[in-house]
């Protein structure tokens, strides 16, 4: 192998090096701002209460699981 050749091997893989640092600081900020609200589910919990359709939902639901036994 000759020089060029090393040099321009290095190169790429400094590149990709690179490339890789920058994936993985933008996966931890994802994951970072993830933690914060571990329980999405707290967002929309009691959005339902009160709400006549999704009482009649949830009755058919029960229905629909009674004649699946």
């Amino acid at each position: 192998m000759s020089n060029l050749q090393s040099l321009e091997n290095t190169s790429l893989i400094e590149q990709r090096l690179s490339n890789l640092e920058q994936e993985l600081s933008e996966v931890k900020k994802i994951l970072s701002s993830n933690s914060q609200e571990p329980y999405w589910w707290l967002k929309i919990a009691g959005t339902f209460e009160n709400d006549p359709t999704f009482d009649e939902v949830e009755k058919l639901g029960k229905e629909w699981r009674k004649t699946a036994d």
